[in-house]
């Protein structure tokens, strides 16, 4: 496994796991992430919020940690990113209303790099407009706006991920062990 160095990223009202994890995993396993946000410097923080599944007609939502950032997002440039990493909640809801988000993620996609999304991230590809054609899995309520991009939405269990060439995904956070290997899966092959 060569390192890669990953985008991710976030925003107020992450998923926790949906950010913690794969930030944590992809530095375990000696990969470079830095994860940024708009408006903010590497040192600050975001909120993030902890989704659970408990029987309700949609997700529950308790208060999380607070995220560090550890990159500037006004001193980013993605050509100098291997990969990207999208988490879910609520954040991808305003990110796609950037214009400079929307712009990174299209790079990815433009310079066919990795990019791994999960739950609500599907979001903020739908708004950069890259999931045409593609085959692309997120939270349930998220299925619109993927079958609106013109993508065809990967009607899967929660605890599953789907690989469309560069683009890794999953409808939640317990599908993380099938989500970060079909990723990390990707990345060693770029």
């Amino acid at each position: 496994m060569s390192k890669k160095r990953i985008l991710m990223i976030t925003g107020d009202y992450t998923e926790d796991y949906e950010t913690m994890v794969p930030f944590q995993t992809l530095l375990a396993v000696g990969h470079q992430v830095d994860a940024v946000c708009p408006e903010k410097a590497a040192g600050d923080s975001v909120a993030t919020a902890i989704h659970d599944f408990e029987g309700d007609q949609t997700y529950s939502e308790k208060p999380g940690h607070r995220f560090a950032l550890n990159a500037s997002f006004d001193e980013i440039k993605v050509e100098d990113y291997d990969a990207l990493v999208v988490p879910g909640g609520r954040a991808p809801e305003y990110l796609r209303l950037n214009k400079d988000v929307l712009a990174m993620v299209k790079h990815f996609f433009d310079a066919n790099k990795p990019v791994a999304a999960i739950c609500h991230g599907a979001q903020l590809l739908a708004a950069a407009g890259v999931l045409r054609g593609r085959h692309c899995s997120a939270y349930p309520a998220c299925r619109p706006e993927v079958e609106a991009s013109g993508a065809d939405y990967a009607d899967i269990d929660v605890t599953d991920a789907v690989t469309d060439g560069n683009l890794v995904t999953a409808p939640a956070w317990p599908a993380h062990p099938a989500w970060l290997m079909q990723f990390m899966a990707v990345l060693d092959k770029h």
